[in-house]
């Protein structure tokens, strides 16, 4: 997303309703307080001019109405909120919105070119643990006090400000380097979505400028089991959902791709199949989904659901499968050697060295991949295998390794000293052990 910074500026020009006049980035987001009443008996209505070309048409609700990247809202003091996703040049020009029978607005939204840009960032964390990203800033603005704000489902809450702060949350501002980072701590399930990076400038009224879109995914930690064992997935929820509904899928359960496992678990109640155990603790506000007898067809992405009114609210977490089959090779230094490894996923490909593949596990699902230019992959996609290849072997490549998706195998390797060496240190010895001899004998 590009760098915006917006000037606000408020005038009464001698015109009997407000002139706003803005200026914004193009590729950045636009976010004006209008300083106006919601009044959400009102119908709003927000056009382009001078052609009239209608946004939003005549259109009530108590919090929010959104049309594509334009959206208007209500904020924590009840004004109305404009909001303009991804500017371009097409955007530039007069804007009307006004809420029948109360008030009119004309905006003049001017568009400029920039060289400074930035993409949105997706971050990923445990449920628990602390979520960290950065959001930098125009050297204009250090001295400028930093915003965050999250988009909710009917609004965009402010959660961070020089005067308003959650708890949980800390920002530390590095002025040097112009940006500041975002510290949430012991994250819930409830803190996933996006948040919004900003600078708030003001003189006369508010003015934001949103520099980073974050995503933040929160998830359950992935569950590693060996074939035939038994898997538990912990599913942590808001206390506010104890008399929702549960549900574990296969599979996204707001999709008509989803395969539920299990559906209607409620208030501590126990629901079991064949191998499929859900349990509800409402005390410890966490449903536990059991499997007995894991097979291969039972790994893969899982999601936690609560059913709501008109929503899903979903966490997701993997379940890792060890196959009992393990493979085991033997190779000398500076042979080289192809390693098969099985996969059910297209977009997971791993292969990783360590003592556990736990160890192995990084931003979810996401496999360490070793990066060595001796190391090369070829993807045979139609088989379901992907082959790891490895040149001039050395000594210290024996070890364990994991291969394949979500479905993995183990794998040794062990890697001797090559022929020619092992002739060449036994002969080294034997002219040693020869020279010991013939040193003797000149001594005596």
């Amino acid at each position: 997303m590009k760098i915006l910074l917006i000037f606000f500026t408020f005038s009464l020009i001698s015109c009997a309703v407000r002139c706003v006049s803005v200026t914004g980035y193009s590729g950045g987001s636009l976010l004006v307080d209008s300083l106006k009443i919601w009044f959400s008996n009102s119908a709003k209505y927000m056009a382009k001019l001078p052609e009239r070309r209608t946004i939003i048409n005549h259109r009530t609700h108590d919090k929010l109405i959104n049309e594509g990247r334009f959206t208007l809202f209500k904020n924590n003091e009840g004004n109305l909120m404009i909001y303009i996703r991804e500017l371009n040049q097409h955007d530039a020009g007069r804007y009307w919105i006004r809420a029948d029978g109360q008030w009119n607005i004309y905006m003049t939204l001017n568009v400029e070119e920039d060289s400074c840009c930035k993409v949105s960032k997706r971050v990923m964390v445990n449920i628990g643990e602390t979520a960290t990203f950065s959001c930098e800033y125009s050297q204009n603005h250090i001295n400028d006090p930093k915003i965050i704000f999250k988009e909710r489902k009917d609004s965009i809450e402010m959660i961070y400000s020089k005067w308003y702060r959650k708890d949980r949350i800390s920002v530390s501002d590095d002025k040097h380097k112009s940006i500041f980072s975002v510290r949430i701590s012991a994250v819930r399930p409830d803190d996933g979505g996006v948040y919004l990076c900003g600078v708030w400038i003001y003189s006369h009224s508010y003015i934001y400028s949103i520099i980073n879109t974050v995503h933040l995914h929160i998830m359950v930690a992935p569950v590693v089991r060996r074939e035939g064992e038994s898997a538990e997935i912990f599913c942590p929820y808001d206390s506010i959902y104890k008399s929702k509904s549960k549900s574990l899928c296969k599979g996204k359960c707001s999709t008509r791709d989803r395969n539920t496992l299990n559906e209607t678990v409620r208030e501590e109640k126990e629901t079991k199949t064949d191998r499929l155990t859900l349990n509800d603790d409402i005390t410890a506000s966490v449903f536990t989904g059991t499997i007995t007898g894991l097979t291969a067809e039972d790994a893969g992405k899982y999601w936690c659901a609560v059913t709501l009114e008109r929503d899903v609210n979903y966490l997701y977490t993997h379940l890792i499968l060890i196959m009992n089959e393990e493979l085991n090779l033997t190779k000398y230094e500076e042979d080289d050697v192809s390693i098969q490894c099985k996969h059910h996923d297209e977009h997971q490909k791993c292969f990783c060295k360590a003592h556990e593949p736990s160890m192995c596990v990084k931003d979810g699902v996401s496999l360490e991949t070793i990066r060595d230019d001796r190391f090369s992959f070829s993807d045979e996609a139609s088989t379901g295998v992907f082959t790891v290849n490895i040149t001039d072997l050395r000594e210290e490549d024996s070890g364990i390794y994991w291969c394949g998706s979500h479905i993995i195998t183990k794998v040794t390797l062990t890697v001797n000293m090559g022929k020619s060496l092992i002739f060449l240190k036994m002969f080294t010895n034997n002219i040693g052990s020869l020279s010991k001899r013939l040193l003797v004998f000149r001594l005596c």
